[in-house]
């Protein structure tokens, strides 16, 4: 049986802007992922199973995002203007910056589904239990897996501190980042 990705979108549509919009951060970015989420159902209608819907376009639309993150890191539309971007807003968001770096580090060598992981367990706020059947694993290997990246963190942040000064700054959300140099 198909799902009726019309309905779907009426009553999902917001909710996956809403997530598109927490994880990449840019308007227009977030809408245009939410359409490849509502797309990505409409090709795979006859495949998806009717039941637990919202998890599914809540599935669809962090696996999107997280494509996306990827490929903007990898392939950034336009370098100079990204840099520029990047340069012109850092003093509002030198901390976001810092994490948003020290993420991409985190989880450029790691699995996807350590990432999606790690986003549903300490960004929405979901239970080991809930994690553990939303990938389909089991709740110990949930565990090890955000421990490791908990492991690695630590080894990146000291890592960081031997390179620079050593002085570092506790950015209020367990990351800690390394000041900018005065110019």
């Amino acid at each position: 049986m198909a799902i009726d990705v019309e309905n779907l979108y009426t009553r999902y549509g917001p909710m996956v802007l809403r997530r598109c919009r927490a994880m990449l951060g840019r308007e227009e970015e977030a809408a245009d992922a939410m359409q490849d989420v509502f797309v990505r159902l409409l090709v795979e209608r006859t495949r998806l199973d009717p039941q637990a819907c919202s998890s599914l376009v809540y599935r669809v639309a962090t696996n999107v995002c997280l494509n996306r993150l990827r490929t903007r890191r990898r392939r950034p539309e336009d370098p100079q203007s990204e840099l520029l971007l990047n340069v012109a807003v850092a003093s509002a968001t030198e901390q976001v910056t810092a994490a948003r770096a020290l993420l991409g580090r985190l989880l450029g060598s790691e699995p996807e589904s350590s990432g999606v992981i790690a986003v549903l367990h300490l960004h929405d706020g979901l239970t080991l239990e809930e994690v553990a059947a939303e990938v389909g694993m089991s709740v110990s290997g949930v565990r090890k897996r955000l421990r490791r990246l908990q492991e690695q963190l630590h080894a990146l942040t000291a890592a960081g501190a031997k390179a620079g000064n050593g002085e570092t700054k506790e950015t209020g959300d367990g990351v800690q980042a390394r000041p900018r140099p005065r110019a």
